[in-house]
């Protein structure tokens, strides 16, 4: 591959180490390395998961964060702290300002609460090599937050995370590097499956045929795969050879939005009859995003997961005539969207709502007795309360039912309580 056509940056993929134990360990005056903390989401079910194992916790019981509450070790060392998202956005927000002080807001992308992208194209007059620019970083976190951190270094943001997972998270000092040149030695030799972007649907149809290394997808036929895939084939195989145009500079959190949905997975299990009340909440979160971006959508869409003993569910949908964003017009479709595919006496354990099929919000022409004017004047007018107020502010009566799940919802950041 001759790479001489291809942007050449210095782009660092920055990972903060268990970063939900990290922080708990540093509020209660704890080493991360040594203290046995696991973050858990609700301690007060045994079925709850860790959200995050203290570096010492993963070394002596093998704790990660798939595990459960209740496979915790016995351990008279153990600290179980409940999650506090609220406290965690706020210290990612801080280590992010940290950033600031490196490189400008636009060279700044943030992939998560705990991981980011540095570009820091032009800083080695300043700094040094980019590799004690990515060290200095690494120490700005460790002094100011206590929080230990691993760096990975590429042409591109794909490279820089790629070999931060693979290999910086082994290195002895948190930091790996991989440019257009190292792609074949450091990565070719990879399961697809450990690689960023590539899920468990998609390893099955790769190595169904015959591909289970980076390396296997490199050497394959672009045509077939993109025949096969699409746009995502195409993209798999520059990807196998290093190759990202995604841009390392610019503002990098406006994106299209593609629809607005919510989903829930419900702590027990939901009758037909309590259902009613989840679903509306939903619809009324989903609608309330819709109408913040101006925009309305066509299709709507239903998603039912049942409990375990009655099998997996359905998903559905419709397209309606006139795009909405109202709630209860998307509340009554995905209700006829029930009625039609639910199987009578299922219990759920799941539920989500989707609006897709997206334009822009625009006037419509009503008849002297259409009351969509007034109903749209008024869900504006609840989601100003709510904006100014707070999301619990003013709800619908059927919130407070025992099926609903707005207020609950409300006492939580990222699906977690604060």
């Amino acid at each position: 591959m001759d790479y001489t056509p291809y942007p050449r940056h210095d782009v660092l993929c920055i990972d903060m180490r268990s970063f939900y134990a990290s922080v708990e360990c540093m509020k209660r005056g704890l080493d991360p390395h040594t203290a046995l903390l696991a973050v858990v989401g609700d301690p007060n079910r045994s079925g709850s998961i860790v959200l995050a194992a203290s570096p010492a916790l993963k070394r002596k019981h093998g704790i990660s964060n798939v595990s459960r509450y209740f496979e915790l070790p016995n351990d008279a060392n153990l600290i179980i702290a409940s999650a506090h998202m609220g406290n965690y956005l706020s210290i990612s927000l801080e280590i992010t300002k940290l950033m600031m002080r490196f490189v400008p807001k636009e060279a700044i992308h943030i992939y998560s609460v705990d991981e980011l992208w540095l570009t820091i194209d032009g800083l080695e007059r300043l700094y040094g090599s980019v590799k004690q620019i990515a060290k200095k970083v690494q120490a700005s976190i460790r002094e100011q937050f206590g929080i230990e951190s691993v760096i990975g270094i590429g042409d591109n943001k794909f490279l820089a995370k790629v070999v931060m997972d693979i290999h910086a998270k082994k290195a002895s000092d948190g930091i790996s590097e991989c440019r257009y040149e190292n792609v074949s030695d450091l990565l070719w030799p990879i399961p697809v499956e450990k690689i960023w972007g590539i899920g468990s649907r998609m390893k099955h149809h790769l190595n169904r045929m015959g591909i289970r290394t980076l390396g296997d997808l490199a050497r394959y036929s672009k045509p077939y795969l993109k025949k096969r895939f699409g746009v995502i084939g195409e993209q798999l195989y520059w990807h196998a050879w290093g190759i990202d145009l995604s841009p390392v500079i610019g503002n990098f959190t406006k994106m299209e939005q593609k629809g607005y949905g919510h989903g829930v997975t419900l702590l027990r299990d939901y009758t037909k009859g309590e259902i009613n009340a989840c679903l509306l909440d939903l619809c009324e979160e989903a609608c309330q995003r819709a109408r913040k971006d101006g925009k309305e959508g066509r299709t709507i869409h239903l998603s039912i997961g049942y409990s375990s003993e009655h099998g997996t569910g359905f998903s559905r949908s419709t397209s309606i005539d006139t795009p909405t964003n109202d709630t209860w017009e998307m509340y009554q479709v995905c209700l006829q969207l029930f009625q039609q595919f639910y199987t009578e006496k299922c219990h759920i354990r799941k539920a989500s709502v989707t609006l897709t099929n997206l334009e822009d919000e625009v006037g419509t022409q009503l008849s002297l007795f259409d009351q969509r004017v007034q109903q749209k004047q008024l869900a504006y007018a609840v989601d100003h309360i709510r904006e100014r107020f707070g999301s619990t502010a003013i709800l619908r009566a059927s919130s407070y039912t025992p099926g609903g799940i707005a207020v609950d919802r409300g006492k939580k950041i990222g699906g977690h309580y604060e």
